[in-house]
């Protein structure tokens, strides 16, 4: 067995007390001695454990990743110049029946002691802040898309079909008749004929036909109004969330134009993915433990020779998402067919939902690629996909250095 930290200490945090466990083992002997002790978790107390682990030379803490009751710990200790690591609760998990807040933080700092602890993915203080503003930004989003439905089936329930007829029900028309339904105004033909668009000019008729026969309640209008109220002030709360996010990432611009060079990325996709894993790639190492972190490779479990699943993971909880997003935009592009191409010849073999996975790796992969060399959007096969002759040319050529230098690096002369 190899002490890969002599002295370190195990952190067991609560919402409002941590149980702390310092080990030290001496170089002579494997057998460590332990420390126990017990802070509050406000400030002052925090304070005092970071006094006591610079009184006992523990610069190297571990704890686990406890819902948001890790964060403040977190802030305080590397304010004070600890280095913290944060264990999923998977990997540090003790045995059922022989458990509590003390062996526990013991058992995290046996097992980070030896090296067998697993760091998650911390980025550093401006890219936290942008991921609460962006993912808060997600949250308002799918609450206005809530208020959205709600207030389309409130109509559906009073007998209006207006959804059947209109693409939007927030367009201009449909905004318009749903406005004359909830006014306290009789209901005209004529005049519900008048507020449509000229685009809508040629489905009156059937504009009319599902409105005819309608009934809405006082109750009803009201429940509609404030429905209608609560999407407003959301979207200006998403006004002002882009006012700030905006401010933030003035000094990312750089790394934002590069993403954009990306089939299906915009600005919000490259904000979002920034906000995720930040723009420095070498906390991961590589891209495959990049695509591993944010859920997009197939799971290994196997056993006796038989393969049970390889269902990708939950990980990449709101990074996924946008990268499947921006995937089904990419395939759709026909400027540039060069992930269509690939997205059309996978579902051939592995069916549409395994395509657009696959796709959305590839897409990560090469913002891996990209923010760690600084070089816009230029994948090696680009030449195979139909494009200008002079652009053909070039990627040909990028392709062909490759493999030399391939060739060179596995010692091979070539001419």
């Amino acid at each position: 067995m190899k002490v890969v930290f002599p002295t370190c200490c195990g952190v067991d945090v609560h919402k409002s007390f941590l149980v702390a466990t310092i080990i030290k083992t001496p170089k002579d002997s494997l057998q460590p001695s332990y420390q126990k002790k017990r802070f509050s978790t406000f400030n002052a107390e925090l304070n005092r454990f970071a006094d006591w682990l610079h009184e006992n030379n523990c610069l190297d803490v571990c704890m686990e990743s406890t819902g948001k009751y890790w964060v403040p710990v977190f802030n305080i200790l590397e304010k004070r110049g600890i280095r913290v690591i944060i264990a999923n609760p998977k990997w540090v998990k003790a045995v059922k029946g022989n458990k509590d807040d003390t062996k526990d933080s013991k058992w995290i700092g046996d097992l980070f002691r030896i090296g067998l602890v697993k760091s998650s993915f911390i980025p550093v203080k401006d890219i936290r802040i942008l991921r609460e503003l962006t993912r808060y930004r997600y949250k308002l989003t799918s609450m206005k898309s809530s208020e959205k439905n709600r207030f389309q089936n409130a109509f559906t329930v009073c007998n209006v079909a207006l959804d059947s007829v209109v693409s939007d029900m927030f367009g201009k028309s449909a905004t318009a008749i749903t406005d004359y339904l909830t006014s306290d105004e009789d209901f005209e033909p004529q005049h519900c004929i008048s507020l449509l668009q000229r685009s809508l000019k040629k489905k009156a008729d059937d504009v009319l036909a599902s409105i005819e026969g309608y009934e809405i309640a006082p109750e009803q209008k009201h429940r509609i109004g404030i429905v209608r109220d609560h999407l407003h002030y959301i979207e200006k709360l998403i006004e002002r969330v882009d006012i700030c996010i905006n401010a933030m990432v003035k000094k990312y611009d750089g790394a934002i134009s590069l993403l954009c060079t990306i089939p299906g990325i915009d600005r919000s996709s490259a904000i979002t993915v920034i906000s995720e894993i930040g723009v420095d790639m070498a906390q991961f190492g590589s891209s495959k433990r990049l695509c591993c972190w944010a859920g997009l490779t197939p799971g290994n479990n196997e056993s006796a020779g038989k393969k049970k699943s390889v269902r990708i993971s939950r990980a990449g909880v709101y990074l996924k998402p946008a990268l499947v997003q921006v995937a089904h935009a990419a395939v759709k592009d026909k400027l540039n067919p060069y992930y269509a191409l690939k997205y059309e010849r996978i579902a051939k073999r592995r069916g549409k939902k395994r395509a657009i996975i696959a796709i959305a790796r590839l897409i990560l992969t090469a913002i891996f690629s990209m923010l760690s060399t600084g070089e816009i959007w230029n994948p090696v096969d680009l030449f195979k996909v139909d494009m200008p002759e002079h652009l053909k040319e070039q990627q040909l050529q990028k392709a062909v250095k490759q493999a030399v230098r391939f060739l060179e690096t596995q010692g091979l002369k070539v001419s």
